[in-house]
């Protein structure tokens, strides 16, 4: 039996994929003329601001009671049950600079519970996807996390701090002892496309500090159903709006969360 969130994750799937298309073909004739600054080393173009208000369009219809949680705020209106999360580009300056590790963000709270989560990564055509007991998909394949439980045959990921300096000295720390011990560390520029990395096993482990909700929301349900573990710094569940995470393959997660407290 299907149930309602598989078919609202269904659709939600074909919103992402449109605003995703809308974006590679901005993106032809994209310049820097159309770029705006939110903060220090924060960047925003009338793409981001566009590709919102056509997936808040879109979704309005598909649950016209729902409100929302939007990265650019183009709709700010709250529901009683459900609020949609959204980044509509993740991993903006990867965009305006031509670098194809971009994503669309989609996930959806009923109540204070993830149920359903998208994040469709545009460059290589790759949508990831699940909803509250369902398992995880790509592009209609089921997903699991990986199954490497040594560190050092594990590939991790990250993002740098860009703006919040605050805990530069032991993020370098715990930095250099992933780099020294891990098979190896990337950093995407797109937090979403991270953690749908780690959901499909292409990467072990993620973690980064400063985060807002729409940066990790789809991400977070897609590895969780996937088998993975999703926590904040302390392995609390305070990950959507307590701006840390730490996701993993179970295997994982309590040496990094150790080696976190550690330097952390």
């Amino acid at each position: 039996m299907t149930s309602i969130y598989q078919q609202l994750t269904l659709a939600t799937c074909e919103i992402a994929r449109l605003a995703g298309k809308f974006m590679g073909d901005e993106r032809k004739n994209f310049d820097d003329s159309k770029i705006e600054t939110k903060g220090l080393h924060d960047l925003v173009s009338y793409v981001d601001k566009e590709s919102e208000k056509q997936i808040i369009d879109q979704l309005q219809k598909l649950l016209p009671e729902s409100g929302f949680i939007a990265e650019e705020g183009t709709n700010n209106k709250r529901g009683v049950r459900y609020n949609w999360v959204i980044d509509p580009l993740d991993g903006t300056t990867n965009y305006i600079q031509g670098i194809p590790v971009y994503a669309v963000s989609i996930g959806l709270l009923d109540g204070d519970e993830l149920v359903l989560g998208v994040v469709y990564e545009v460059g290589r055509n790759e949508c990831f996807y699940a909803w509250k007991d369902g398992g995880a998909y790509l592009n209609g394949e089921p997903i699991r996390v990986s199954e490497r439980g040594d560190i050092h045959d594990a590939l991790l990921a990250t993002g740098f701090p860009y703006n919040n300096f605050s805990k530069m000295g032991s993020y370098m720390e715990f930095l250099e002892w992933t780099m020294k011990n891990a098979r190896g560390v990337r950093r995407l520029g797109s937090a979403a496309t991270d953690l749908a990395y780690v959901a499909c096993g292409r990467f072990d482990a993620f973690w980064e500090y400063d985060l807002k909700p729409w940066d990790v929301a789809a991400g977070a349900l897609i590895v969780k159903e996937a088998g993975g573990t999703v926590t904040d710094y302390k392995g609390g569940n305070d990950y959507l709006f307590g701006r840390e995470i730490v996701a993993s393959n179970k295997l994982l997660d309590k040496l990094i969360l150790g080696k976190i407290e550690e330097f952390m």
